[in-house]
């Protein structure tokens, strides 16, 4: 079927004329405009190595960020039992944040000195900082411990082995992409369960420890596979090149990807980090309502794998409006009518499909519109600027947990209307590459 207005900008892959293409010429075309004198081998021994390598530097990193909930719920009955809930999660607001916001520089270094080099740096600072929280007490300690440094070092560890997939595969780079992420689920899943374990049996220190311990070990092995199929930019190149590249900043379709984006993460994380509370408020015992956090990591797990596989067929954008859509709904018209264990397992496994999905497409679709010498910095920009909803998320549905007398119904409503607001922007985004439903974008 013929699509109308469509334009595939030679450099950034950005659609905006009104050359008529069949939607096959699109494919072709908007993979083409990204490529560079290697080609995508999509598949081999070095492109799978960094897939599986991706894989476990993501179960060490963003899967102990989706398991912050656990620590929520620990210091409020332990370390910070004098502090209000909306405070603690201020921890991991701010872990999130520094995570977030660290993409733009970790980004530029990616493209001008690969992975290997800031995944190194990333996993001492990231083993010192988990370290130093196994140390800590106080409230000041945690943030500097926990948020900044763990959060810096995740950050370092994230972006690099994730942006060096797009640089091996094309045809199948979501799928790549997602089996990567969906190591940041099984990470879900494994940490809050064994930080529940640990918890109880070795106490907090050294349930800590023993994560720095295993971070370590994982990231190592994670450094030896990880590699980037680009070509090293020569040196003269790397000095000359700006440090944000602001050009990046007038293409309409990757801006209004950032609002939406924006709009999305202030929403996305509250489940993540209230859902064992809510649990407890609900009648469930704390020792199952830890396993609650893992459903919804577990299905993370699914939502990181079987929508990238589609959309490789159906479409990037295609797929990812829904995944971002029905998490939205999910938190509207699901999770306030989930009051028993069963309903609340229910939703967890929703909710964490859905937003599993809008995680493992982001970038992907970030990569279909952009040189591939830009994939690092703008995937790296957009999470540095996202990195402000997603600090005041947490707090924010802690304020108005507070303000509502211990009521989820306003943090849910919150969470909700920004995540289809988001989608909505995405879906714009979608129209100024084609307007046509049957489009493969």
């Amino acid at each position: 079927m013929d699509i109308e207005k469509l334009d595939i900008n030679e450099h950034t892959g950005h659609t905006q004329s009104s050359t008529t293409l069949s939607d096959t010429a699109v494919d072709a075309q908007s993979t083409q405009a990204h490529s560079v004198s290697s080609p995508f081998p999509d598949g081999g021994l070095h492109a799978w190595l960094t897939v599986l390598g991706a894989f476990l530097a993501l179960f060490c990193t963003f899967g102990q960020l989706n398991s912050f909930g656990t620590f929520q719920a620990f210091y409020a009955d332990h370390q910070l039992q004098h502090l209000p809930a909306s405070t603690i999660s201020w921890i991991g607001s701010l872990q999130l944040w520094v995570f977030f916001f660290s993409g733009g520089f970790v980004g530029r270094l990616f493209d001008a000195f690969g992975p290997r080099p800031t995944m190194v740096i990333g996993t001492i600072i990231l083993v010192f900082g988990t370290m130093m929280t196994s140390l800590s007490s106080q409230y000041y300690q945690f943030i500097l411990a926990q948020s900044i440094l763990v959060g810096v070092g995740i950050g370092a560890v994230f972006y690099p082995s994730l942006a060096a997939i797009p640089t091996y595969f094309q045809k199948y780079r979501s799928t790549a992409l997602g089996i990567a992420l969906a190591g940041s689920g099984v990470g879900g899943v494994v940490w809050p369960i064994m930080y529940q374990q640990l918890f109880a049996h070795v106490g907090f220190a050294w349930t800590v420890r023993i994560t720095g311990f295993a971070t370590l070990a994982l990231c190592g092995i994670a450094l030896a596979m990880v590699s980037s199929n680009l070509p090293k930019a020569p040196k003269a190149q790397r000095e000359s090149a700006p440090i944000l590249d602001l050009k990046i900043f007038r293409d309409f379709t990757f801006m209004l990807i950032v609002v939406g984006s924006i709009l999305i993460c202030l929403g996305l994380f509250i489940p993540f980090f209230y859902i064992i509370d809510y649990s407890t408020a609900h009648g469930i015992a704390p020792q199952t309502a830890f396993y609650v956090l893992s459903v919804m990591n577990a299905g993370g797990i699914l939502g990181r794998l079987v929508p990238p596989v589609l959309s490789d067929t159906l479409g990037r954008f295609n797929i990812i409006i829904p995944c971002a859509l029905f998490t939205g709904l999910s938190m509207l018209l699901f999770w306030p009518f989930a009051t028993s264990l069963v309903s609340i397992m229910l939703f967890a496994a929703v909710y964490g499909f859905f937003s599993g999905g809008f995680n493992a497409l982001v970038i992907p679709v970030v990569a279909q519109i952009s040189d591939i010498r830009e994939i690092g910095t703008r995937i790296g920009v957009l999470y540095s600027i996202i990195s402000v909803p997603a600090l005041c998320g947490g707090p924010a549905a802690g304020a108005i947990l507070k303000a509502n007398g211990g009521s989820f119904l306003g943090m849910m409503i919150l969470g909700g209307s920004a995540v289809v607001g988001g989608s909505l922007f995405l879906l714009w985004a979608r129209t100024t590459l084609s307007r046509q439903l049957s489009a493969r974008i």
